[in-house]
């Protein structure tokens, strides 16, 4: 994340490219208002810092030598409306500057421009979904398990095998330091929702849980958004 006020550090397609940080590509979204409205969709060389990436697609004004992005395109931070733009990778808000984050062969760049009044930090998002599942955060990826309930089953496994992940049943014992991907519908559940969480501690790589309640088709409704409630 790049937010102004601290001043501080800032479809769906399972088959990404794989590789290491100076080969294969990266992509790049430019959205607003939680994804809400997608501004930009594109790829970028793999090994560029997030920085040089947007710059290439972007016209970017910058401020605290290069370090904090001001504007995109002409959509400028305002402190007087709390809105500026934030990033992440892989889902991840990202814990330093665009310029020393190098992207890896398959990472997801997101530049979001919203509102910060009610939200200034939000470790982690379901939008990138496969993301951070896949390529995990600078490069190194955290084994995975997906969690199923008695009607989820199918669906589970066949996310398990896109994800290279451990099939389990809901409230199995999951190891610490893997991520965890929770698919299950209750009865009476009181409507679909999607949400991403830290299992422990909030910073940048840690293992992550995202839920899914009711939702068959979540890895189309997730595509750009922070989360998904019906």
């Amino acid at each position: 994340m790049i937010a102004r006020v601290a001043a501080v550090v800032g479809l769906v397609a399972v088959t990404a490219a794989c590789g290491n940080e100076t080969t294969g590509r990266a992509t790049l979204w430019i959205t607003r208002d939680r994804g809400a409205h997608v501004l930009k969709v594109t790829h970028v060389p793999a090994g560029l810092t997030a920085m040089q990436a947007l710059e290439r697609v972007a016209d970017v004004a910058t401020r605290y030598d290069g370090r904090y992005v001001e504007a995109i395109d002409g959509v400028r931070g305002s402190l007087a409306a709390q809105h500026d733009w934030f990033y992440f990778v892989n889902g991840y808000e990202a814990d330093r500057s665009a310029a020393e984050y190098r992207l890896h062969a398959g990472d997801v760049e997101w530049w979001d421009y919203r509102a910060w009044r009610n939200a200034m930090h939000v470790p982690v998002v379901v939008g990138a979904f496969p993301e951070p599942f896949l390529h995990g955060w600078d490069g190194h990826r955290r084994p995975a398990v997906v969690e199923y309930d008695k009607t989820t089953h199918r669906s589970a496994a066949a996310v398990a095998r896109r994800l290279h992940a451990r099939l389990a049943p809901v409230g199995s014992r999951v190891a610490s330091d893997a991520n965890l991907l929770v698919l299950k519908c209750p009865p009476y559940p009181g409507g679909t929702r999607v949400t991403a969480g830290m299992r422990g501690g909030d910073h940048v790589g840690a293992p992550v849980v995202f839920t899914v309640v009711c939702d068959p088709n979540f890895a189309r409704t997730v595509h750009f958004h922070y989360e998904v409630t019906f």
